[in-house]
Order: structure tokens, then sequence, then C-alpha cells
């Protein structure tokens, strides 16, 4: 089938607006609904569902559970844009034979460019260095010593894709690097901690890049953020949820953590006004892949893997739990 072919009678759902140009290749060859557009979303949801084949999730915000896709009864397939996936109740999807895609690979680099980024930012006080030369202050005097990266040993959490290319630039760093994650990898060449607590108290960078969902909720809790220590920094490109925000506040607050670099939160867009507060935490606005040149490649995957679909050839990056069996 040619690709720019109308495939007859596949409607496909977008629950929430993204970039634009994945609706409009897309739209080429299917009958695209944008749910986000309509006045009374029930409404249309309602009318629409019978006819619905695909969804396109086309930002973490928008949520693919099973109580949305109990009332799609012709869902075949979920694109999400993202490597991340935690929005789509994946493990429902594939006991009822929907195929969910994501987009793996295309954004590691970026999103490990930007972890070690928030690492030096977070230990050498660089935005705080910036404001100290933006406001007129360094003819009154240098900027005071910082922390160092010298003689640090970093920890990741999560050894998937994203993991390794952090572990492969902190190396570059000079950092010690160890990891923990569900298993043990064979091959990789740092040490393996079993269990997080014990990684947490052999470390002083605890890097966070594991999956989210309702397994890894608060896994770096009070107990995982004090073992890090007050000489520690904490930094998270993963999902806010891995982090009780709350007890990262009291540690920052309190010195029990010398310094936390994040990307991600509990509850984007919404930063706590006491995080906001704290001098010693390096804030972004979950900036990890949005580079022109690798949200571009995300979308092109997502894109393709729709397509490959359309053209019954099956997806090209299905995710663990709806696997692609021809």
């Amino acid at each position: 089938m040619a690709r720019n072919q109308k495939v007859a009678e596949f409607d496909v759902l977008v629950p929430v607006e993204g970039i634009a140009k994945i609706g409009g290749e897309i739209e080429q060859r299917v009958t695209l609904h944008r749910l986000w557009q309509v006045p009374d979303r029930e409404e249309a949801l309602a009318r629409l569902a019978p006819k619905i084949k695909a969804v396109i999730a086309t930002s973490h915000h928008a949520i693919v559970d099973a109580a949305l896709m109990r009332r799609l009864p012709n869902l075949q397939i979920v694109a999400s844009f993202g490597v991340g996936y935690d929005h789509i109740d994946a493990a429902w999807a594939g006991e009822h034979g929907i195929m969910v895609t994501h987009t793996p690979g295309v954004l590691d680099d970026e999103v490990a460019d930007i972890a070690m980024a928030l690492t030096l930012a977070a230990v050498r006080q660089l935005p705080q260095a910036e404001r100290y030369l933006r406001e007129g202050r360094w003819p009154g005097g240098a900027y005071p010593l910082t922390a160092s990266l010298r003689g640090r040993t970093m920890g990741i959490l999560g050894f998937g894709r994203i993991g390794k290319a952090i572990a492969r630039r902190a190396a570059a760093f000079g950092l010690d690097v160890v990891y923990h994650g569900r298993a043990q990898q064979t091959g990789a060449p740092f040490l393996y901690y079993p269990s997080l607590i014990g990684m947490a108290k052999a470390c002083d960078i605890l890097m966070v890049a594991a999956p989210g969902g309702a397994g890894t909720r608060h896994i770096v809790n009070r107990e995982i953020i004090e073992a890090v220590g007050p000489e520690g920094i904490i930094v998270n490109i993963s999902r806010g949820s891995l982090i009780d925000e709350e007890a990262l506040i009291v540690a920052l607050r309190e010195g029990k953590l010398l310094s936390a670099g994040l990307d991600v939160f509990e509850n984007e867009p919404n930063v706590p006004p006491a995080l906001l507060a704290l001098d010693n935490a390096v804030l972004l606005p979950h900036v990890g892949s949005a580079s022109r040149h690798t949200r571009q490649a995300m979308a092109d995957l997502m894109i393709d893997n729709l397509n490959s679909w359309l053209d019954g050839k099956g997806p090209l990056t299905p995710v663990p739990e709806t696997p692609w069996k021809g």
C-alpha cells in the first residue's frame, strides 16, 4: 500500500494536543479525531468509540488507562510519543490484545546530556553563580567556592538505554559508576548493587533513570535520600513520581542533602513553591528530550510505528507488555 494512500475506515483518537507534525502526517492516511478540540469530550467519545482503532498519545499527559480502552471495542493499537509509557495501562492492553508502541533509542543521548548538565549545575552551583554575576555582585568579591565532582561515585537507578548512556558520560568525567536495577546486566562494566539502599549508601550522586509507574512510585523515599548523605546530590531525569518530593524538600532544607537537579516533578507543570524557594535545587521544565532534532526523531518513530501497523507489518518498537508475535 502506498504510504500516502488513505486506509478505509481507520479512525484514530488523539486525546490531547501534541506536536502538529504527527497529526498532519497521520491524517494523510487515517481519519483523525482531535478530542481536545471538541466542546463536549464525553459526547464525542461516546459517539466515536465504536469507530476508533488507534489512539495516539502525543504526551505523557494523555492518560490511556483501562477505563478509556474499555470504551473502545475495536481498538488495535496505542502509539505513544516518548520512551516512558506509565500514562498507558500497557499490562491491561496486552491482556486484551491491544498493541502499545513507544519511541525508545532516539532520545537517549539527549536525555543523558541533560542528566550530566544537571549534575554539573547542581554540584558547581552554576545557576547560582550566573545569578551572582548578573546581579552585579562580582565586583564585591569572588563567588564562594563550591563542591566538586572529583572523587565522587554516581549510582544510577535504572540501567536501561538512558542509564547506560549516562554511565558512559559519567565515566568520561572521571566518576566511579555503580548501578541498581531489577537484575544485574551481563556485560555491564560497572558494579551492581542488588538493593537500592545499599547503592545509596555507597554513592554521593544518585541518578534517577528508572521507568515511572505504580511499581516505582516514591522508590526514592526519605531513607534513600538521607542515605546519599549531606554531601550528596540527587538528579532525576525520568519521572517525578519516583521521588518523594516532600521528603526531598525537607532533606534539602535541613542540609541532609547537598543539592538536587530535577527535570521532572510529581505534578507537572505545577512545582511546589517550597521547592522553588530552595537555592540548592536546580530545576528544569521537563526538557530532557526537548531539542528540535530529538523531538523530530521521536515524532518520526511514532509515525513509523503507526504506518507499519497500517501496512500490516506490525509495530517497530512495541513495549515489553505487548510483544509482537507476527
